[in-house]
């Protein structure tokens, strides 16, 4: 599932490549994934439009057009942009395929069909669009900011990492790597942190977001739709050792979850697998 720092990377190399481009055609290949909250025919509202801006909002990306209005796409779990010169052979799962004046196309791909792709003149009418909390890397969230946010949470860390109300941005694989960071047990109940942890926390959330984003960036370098996340340290590494103690990092399946994890270094109540 794309994430912050996924998303970000898409967001800056889409803001340098399409800004500036006109929608010339528009292919709605799967139309139960797109949603045209304007009515009528999607094709007739995009055709002609001017792509003047690329911004993210969490785990969403938005494409505003010269009209005022913005084509926003949740990838959920397994969406991606491709900006590509048109395939000789159309893959099975492009969902929507516009295509841009330099004859280049950008096209929204999702090999589950779970992803939903909007266009809309208002925000507020996205589904759970305007119940997100703050971004996980705004300046603005300050440890005091964030701290009382934490405070009206209640669950486990990583269902609450995870939970975008909280905080923007934050799923599965990026939530196990920040309590990894911060050396918290991912299964502990919120109201059980000290001070000093729910410090540690909001650093590690910090330093793991950002030095995701630097390690994407390098690794994709101009392509777009390169699918990458280098250097993780726990998720997805079941069975293997932990890079800070050398244990072995573990992997539950919990709360329709799959979770990994350091026991020495995330010490906590055993759940079993």
């Amino acid at each position: 599932m794309p994430e912050l720092p996924d998303l970000e990377v898409a967001r800056t190399l889409l803001a340098h490549y399409v800004v500036g481009l006109t929608v010339e055609t528009v292919d709605v290949r799967r139309p139960i994934v797109v949603r045209n909250l304007l009515g009528g025919e999607i094709a007739g509202h995009l055709a002609g439009r001017r792509l003047v801006n690329v911004r993210r909002r969490g785990k969403y990306l938005l494409f505003a057009l010269d009209d005022g209005c913005c084509l926003v796409v949740n990838p959920m779990a397994a969406g991606r942009i491709h900006y590509r010169d048109p395939p000789p052979r159309r893959p099975a799962r492009d969902v929507l395929v516009l295509g841009l004046s330099n004859g280049r196309e950008l096209c929204y791909h999702d090999g589950r069909l779970m992803g939903k792709v909007y266009l809309t003149d208002r925000l507020d009418r996205v589904p759970t669009f305007s119940t997100l909390g703050p971004e996980a890397t705004d300046p603005a969230l300050t440890l005091e900011s964030f701290r009382v946010r934490l405070g009206r949470e209640q669950g486990e860390l990583k269902q609450v990492l995870s939970r975008q109300s909280f905080v923007a941005g934050i799923g599965s694989t990026y939530a196990d790597e920040i309590l990894w960071q911060a050396g918290l047990y991912p299964f502990r109940r919120r109201a059980s942190l000290s001070d000093e942890e729910t410090a540690r926390l909001y650093a590690a959330m910090r330093e793991v977001l950002d030095a995701a984003i630097e390690r994407t960036r390098a690794h994709v370098g101009e392509e777009i739709d390169l699918e990458a996340r280098p250097g993780l340290s726990v998720h997805g590494r079941a069975g293997e050792p932990c890079p800070r103690c050398g244990g072995t990092i573990s992997e539950v399946k919990h709360a329709r979850q799959v979770t990994h994890f350091c026991r020495t270094c995330q010490p906590g109540l055993l759940l079993s697998t």
